[in-house]
């Protein structure tokens, strides 16, 4: 199938590449359906793109190419509703926030995205860890907060 899309105008999509949001994404309920798009020469970033709605596109990074040490538990509800069946299944992505210059970008480690990469379920989850905020440095480092500017 065909969509349009924020960064790569009209792309061609498989439909078993689709990934359902159950509860849409925080702020956008309605959205539901996602591909994860490959960002040409910067394999570190993807754009997580809405199927429905052109505009609505996320640049997203696996954290753990930032922050090794970045970790946390899917609580039983999460693992049941995405339907995991073993770790290996699952991928996690930060949703980024781009800056200008981009070494100023930051990534969202307090509201990852976990997604079963066999089921292709997925959700936007929200961890009370005191360590991880919606703004840390792209650039890595043992969970460098940036302020608001």
């Amino acid at each position: 199938m065909k969509i349009e899309t924020l960064y790569f105008e009209t792309v061609e999509v498989d439909e078993k590449d689709i990934i359902h949001f159950e509860n849409g994404l925080p702020g956008f309920q309605s959205e539901t359906q996602f591909v994860l798009l490959d960002l040409e020469g910067n394999p570190a970033f993807k754009v997580l793109q809405s199927v429905q709605t052109e505009s609505l596109s996320f640049v997203v990074t696996n954290p753990f190419l930032i922050q090794p040490d970045y970790e946390f538990k899917l609580d039983d509800s999460t693992v049941e509703q995405l339907n995991i069946k073993k770790p290996e299944d699952i991928s996690v992505w930060s949703i980024v926030t781009l800056k200008e210059p981009f070494e100023k970008s930051t990534h969202n480690l307090q509201a990852p995205v976990v997604i079963n990469n066999e089921s292709k379920k997925a959700k936007q989850i929200s961890l009370n860890h005191p360590s991880y905020h919606t703004k840390h440095s792209i650039k890595g480092g043992e969970h460098q907060h940036v302020s608001s500017d």
